[in-house]
């Protein structure tokens, strides 16, 4: 084998020498820069990304914030709103309510009126009735018939009591 032979360790040695030096500038000049550009451009890029990400991060909880606020202030207007509805229906049902009660008192009086004409009707009719069977009796009782203004004011005494 050749690299086992003790006469060309020297050139050996040399070209080895020569060969490591060559690559060693090549990496040094060429590659190694090459990729400390990328990593350098991949690290802005990460760094940017990530003041990318805090600034939209910021933005997203600024638009949160104003999101809850807005949807508190839509809560807030539309309790307030309920209420102001509600305290319009109660006013419209008091009113509708009194309306009512006023008609039916109305009614309740004209009906109050119209049963006291019926009794007092009905009183008259009992009481025509009641002069009638009382002097019916009286006179079969005692065979002549009693003068009408004594009976009529029999009968007015026992129904005014």
């Amino acid at each position: 084998m050749p690299q086992l032979d003790v006469t060309t360790f020297a050139p050996q040695l040399v070209w080895l020498a020569i060969t490591f030096a060559a690559m060693f500038l090549i990496m040094w000049k060429i590659a190694v820069p090459k990729i400390s550009d990328a990593l350098e451009t991949r690290q802005m890029r990460l760094e940017d990304n990530l003041k990318k990400a805090e600034d939209l991060q910021r933005e997203a909880e600024a638009t949160l914030a104003s999101y809850e606020k807005a949807l508190a202030d839509a809560r807030a207007q539309a309790h307030e709103d309920i209420q102001k509805i509600q305290q319009q229906l109660q006013e419209a049902a008091a009113k509708e309510e009194a309306e009512l009660s006023d008609k039916l008192d109305a009614r309740i009086a004209e009906s109050e009126k119209a049963i006291a004409a019926e009794v007092e009707k009905a009183m008259e009719s009992v009481r025509d009735v009641a002069i009638d069977v009382a002097a019916d009796a009286i006179e079969k009782l005692t065979g002549e018939a009693p003068p009408s203004g004594k009976v009529e004011n029999a009968v007015d005494g026992v129904l005014k009591a």
